[in-house]
């Protein structure tokens, strides 16, 4: 099945270009294309979308806030930012907004198709600047106190970090998915952890990835 996306940019001939180019990828169909955030919401409602592909500087609605409206009200849809910046304050507003991807627009179209598939798939991809501005914040910063994981939930969580899928996950530990989510659910509320994109930054932080 193709993953469906709304494309969401203000510029017309980017948005039209991104439209172009993921038309022409394979298992990729565009739905929708908006000219800022709030229209990027409404398509969001109007279509299901799979994927939005966001830019982060636009009128009315930016797109961190589209971002956090989207996952909030519409959480089957995951976010990808494909934006000009990647500068800390505009990557950690995206991920803390709920992005499962982030993207600079010099990235390719087959980077750009893999992380739209990705996102769809529950999985994250961020441009190699974006993560090692990441990594390297993360190692600066002070490594947290690990209190209450289990064993099993510390191996999810690397095995998070590590990208992979709760089918992936659940086959490299031999255990069901259903307890794989369970497992997930628990180290969320004990590290106080909202997505895998926040799942993956704590990971490093404890030095498992």
């Amino acid at each position: 099945m193709s993953v469906r996306v709304v494309v969401a940019d203000d510029q017309t001939v980017v948005r039209d270009g991104l439209v172009t180019l993921l038309k022409l990828l394979p298992g990729i169909d565009v739905v929708a294309a908006a000219s800022d955030g709030a229209e990027a919401v409404r398509m969001v409602a109007e279509h299901n979308p799979d994927v939005l592909l966001v830019d982060l500087r636009m009128p009315n609605v930016d797109g961190v806030e589209a971002t956090r409206q989207v996952r909030t009200e519409y959480p089957q849809t995951e976010v990808v930012v494909l934006t000009t910046y990647s500068d800390d304050d505009s990557v950690l507003s995206a991920l803390r907004a709920g992005a499962r991807g982030y993207l600079t627009k010099d990235a390719d179209a087959e980077s750009i198709g893999r992380a739209i598939e990705a996102a769809a798939a529950g999985q994250s991809i961020l441009d190699a600047d974006v993560q090692r501005r990441l990594i390297e914040g993360a190692a600066a910063a002070p490594k947290p106190v690990v209190t209450g994981l289990t064993p099993r939930e510390l191996d999810v969580l690397r095995l998070i970090a590590e990208g992979l899928s709760n089918t992936e996950i659940a086959r490299q530990l031999y255990v069901s998915e259903a307890t794989v989510k369970t497992h997930i659910n628990h180290l969320f509320a004990k590290a106080n952890l909202r997505d895998r994109a926040q799942a993956v930054a704590y990971a490093y932080r404890l030095g498992l990835a």
